[in-house]
This record gives structure tokens, sequence and C-alpha cells, in this order.
């Protein structure tokens, strides 16, 4: 078992859904939007979710129409659902009546504006997830927000994560936090090269 909570995004490949779940993963996440290069197909997710046991499946969206979110929806039996918009949550909560998780972009906020986030949508969520399409790093002014964040907010950091070595720094800094990664595609079918994502599962596995 793991030691945090992680949760998978992107997962696209039973490879990387049957490993993760294996592994004691928490949440996997599927891209439900149809322009995402990580587009799930409802058929795709149901194959692949026919595999997997005992792990939450979260749908992820970056759309900020709610009618388009609840026909998609509609077609994929997850547990959770992802959102980039918090101007949904309230809308969302009351119609579809799971879990949901807010992504924030460290490339559009500043460190010092996350704690006021996190505290207005506090109650509308059950994680934050902090991720970079820019392949940020965790700067000092992040590490002061993070810790001063942690021990109040239910976490997911999902940038600044390069490897094994440096997983296990911050979460040995920050003991609330929870670990976001990344899927990646197969090499070919049902071959793949688990990479950094195994070095570092295996550093939050329970020793």
């Amino acid at each position: 078992m793991l030691t945090k909570t992680v949760k998978i995004s992107n997962v696209t490949n039973l490879s990387d859904a049957r490993y993760c779940a294996g592994m004691g993963v928490e949440m996997l996440g599927f891209s439900i939007d149809e322009d995402s290069p990580n587009y799930i197909s409802p058929k795709k997710f149901e194959d692949i979710c026919s595999w997997l046991a005992g792990v939450t499946l979260v749908a992820e969206t970056g759309k900020t129409d709610p009618e388009a979110i609840l026909t998609a929806l509609a077609e994929y039996p997850v547990h959770a659902v992802q959102v980039n918009d918090p101007g949904l949550l309230n809308y969302l909560r009351a119609e579809v009546g799971l879990p949901l998780l807010l992504r924030i972009s460290v490339d559009i906020y500043e460190a010092d504006e996350i704690a006021p986030i996190l505290s207005r949508y506090e109650s509308e969520v059950t994680h934050f997830l902090l991720e970079s399409d820019k392949e940020a790093e965790i700067s000092e002014a992040w590490m002061q927000t993070l810790t001063a964040v942690e021990a109040d907010y239910p976490v997911l950091v999902g940038f600044g994560l390069d490897n094994e070595f440096t997983v296990s720094a911050l979460t040995e800094l920050l003991p609330n936090i929870g670990i976001a990664l990344r899927g990646s595609e197969e090499i070919r079918p049902g071959y793949k090269d688990f990479g950094a994502m195994m070095d570092i599962l295996e550093a939050l596995e329970e020793q």
C-alpha cells in the first residue's frame, strides 16, 4: 500500500490502470473531453475499468459548459468529477451528486494566490489538484505556500515531481499532502515502460 493519497491523471491505457490500481493508487483520472489528446471514449473507458476494482474513477474535464459536461458524464460511470472552473462546482454538486475535485493550474496563479482559493471552495470539493502544463518547479514561494496549507486542505501536488528523490523529500517535508502523477502512452499495445512512475510509486510504498 502507498503512504500517500495518489491520483494518476490522463490515464489512456489498461497497462497504466492495472499497474497503478495494483500499487494502491486511490484515484485514476480519465479525460472525457473529445478535443483532448488524452481523450478516452466511453467504450475504451468501459474496457479498461472492467479490469479494475477498489479504485476511484475520476472523469476529468476542462469544459466550462455545464450542460456539455452533464451530457458527457452520462456515458461514463465514474465515482468523481474533476473540473478546472470553480464556477461549475455548485451546479455540478447539485446535478451530479458525485465528489468533486478542482484542478488549479500553477501556471496561472502565483503561490500567494492559492490559499484564498482553497479557503473559498473547501466545502465544495474533496481534493484540490495543483498541476502545471509548463513543467513548473516547486520554488521557495511554493514550498512556503504548501507548508502553510497542507495541514488544513486536501491538496494533491502534481508539479515539480521530477523523480522518486524529489517526491520522497517533498512528502517528508509535507506529510499531509497527496501526490498527482500523469499516465503516458503505451510503447505498443500491452507493453509499457513505467519508468519514473514506477520509481515514484515504489518510493511511496509502506516499508
